[in-house]
């Protein structure tokens, strides 16, 4: 499974204002630190702050921050808030209905789409900070 830029793009913008604690930060230093595009970053807030996943401050000293804390916020939360997740509709090989129950590869895909979905919902946003090198890994260019 292969998330989206956006996703991707989010979950850097969300890691980043976590490591950041309660300072808030502007849509430059967060576009700096973790090298998304300033005005693709703007789209991206814009809809994190909608979900209710970050706030925004407006003012001098303002800029956004992490609406909840790192503990009650998971991967699947934001990804879900940008380019949500959706379970394979139509059969891969070409079936027109499954009934009484879907077909064997149907069935196995959307078997591993609940574990992955499952993993990413059983991650937090604290999990990711103890575990990785903090902001290097926003920083890499991809390949």
């Amino acid at each position: 499974m292969k998330l989206s830029q956006t996703a991707e793009y989010a979950l850097r913008a969300i890691v980043w204002l976590a490591d950041q604690g309660d300072t808030p930060s502007t849509t430059a230093e967060i576009s700096r630190g973790t090298r998304i595009p300033p005005g693709y970053l703007s789209k991206v807030l814009q809809t994190l702050v909608r979900e209710g996943l970050i706030r925004a401050q407006r003012g001098r000293g303002g800029g956004f921050n992490l609406a909840r804390s790192t503990e009650q916020l998971n991967i699947l939360d934001v990804i879900n808030a940008v380019d949500p997740l959706v379970p394979m509709e139509h059969c891969p090989l070409g079936y027109g209905s499954h009934v009484p129950g879907l077909c064997p590869l149907h069935s196995r895909l959307q078997q591993a789409f609940s574990l992955f979905e499952n993993a990413l919902r059983e991650t937090r946003i604290s999990d990711l900070l103890s575990s990785s090198p903090k902001k290097q890994c926003l920083c890499v260019e991809r390949q």
